[in-house]
């Protein structure tokens, strides 16, 4: 079983800290991943060569649409020199200026380049099972099976009767359960409105239900032996960590 958390990398100071307290006080978190956000300058594999004094583990997302295919991996190199063995692989949205240069890549496409280019990197791809049907979402993950990925990360659940249904159909694969809280009206609507999320009727967007949540789904990630991510956004990482391991 792994535990990983997802930090953003606002600044690089901030970042470090960040990194070295959930090191000093949580040791069941043994692994980070990193987003590559255009509104922060920091590019997620640069995040994580910060964190290496901490964790062994640090994955960075890679945007497929922001690289071209048919040009050599432009961090390949860097991942070398910093021992970043493992990556997590997303299409990517588009940005809200479109002044920035992308390419018609999916992460399929990606996908299948880092395992032709850099064979011994570790390819995660990502799940979203609110983008669609159960069944257009799997036919999905076959699709990036096939192009070679090695494991996934889902986006965050909210019902573990629902989690359940995809561990199901995912029984023989390496998955990181993904958890977030949502303790706003605001948040909640984004989710809604945003990423398609449909709430238990039993959710409330408050700091106690999301935290209980996440107890839940920790524990049940524990007794199937399997992994879990936290995203601790808008809310206290000491806070929300501790309530989730006491």
């Amino acid at each position: 079983m792994r535990v990983s958390v997802e930090f953003v990398p606002r600044e690089a100071a901030v970042l470090e800290a960040e990194l070295a307290y959930t090191k000093s006080n949580f040791s069941l978190v043994d692994t980070i991943n990193i987003p590559d956000l255009l509104r922060f300058p920091i590019r997620s594999w640069e995040g994580c060569s910060i964190g290496k004094p901490y964790y062994k583990n640090l994955m960075p997302h890679l945007r497929a649409i922001d690289f071209n295919m048919n040009e050599p991996l432009p961090m390949a190199d860097f991942l070398a020199a910093n021992d970043i063995k493992e990556v997590l692989v997303v299409t990517g949205d588009y940005p809200q200026d479109m002044t920035r240069k992308i390419y018609p890549s999916t992460s399929v496409d990606m996908i299948r380049k880092f395992k032709k280019e850099l064979p011994d990197i570790k390819v995660y791809a990502g799940i979203d099972q609110y983008r669609a049907s159960i069944k257009v979402e799997v036919e999905y993950i076959r699709r990036k099976i096939d192009a070679g990925a090695d494991g996934f990360f889902t986006q965050p659940f909210f019902d573990l009767r629902f989690m359940e249904m995809y561990a199901e159909m995912l029984t023989g694969y390496e998955v990181f359960w993904g958890v977030s809280p949502v303790i706003s009206e605001k948040s909640m609507s984004y989710w809604e409105t945003k990423n398609n999320v449909v709430f238990p009727k039993s959710f409330a967007p408050t700091k106690d239900w999301n935290m209980e949540f996440a107890k839940k789904a920790f524990a049940y990630t524990k007794a199937t032996n399997t992994n879990i991510y936290f995203m601790p956004m808008r809310i206290n990482i000491k806070e929300y960590l501790t309530g989730v391991f006491a």
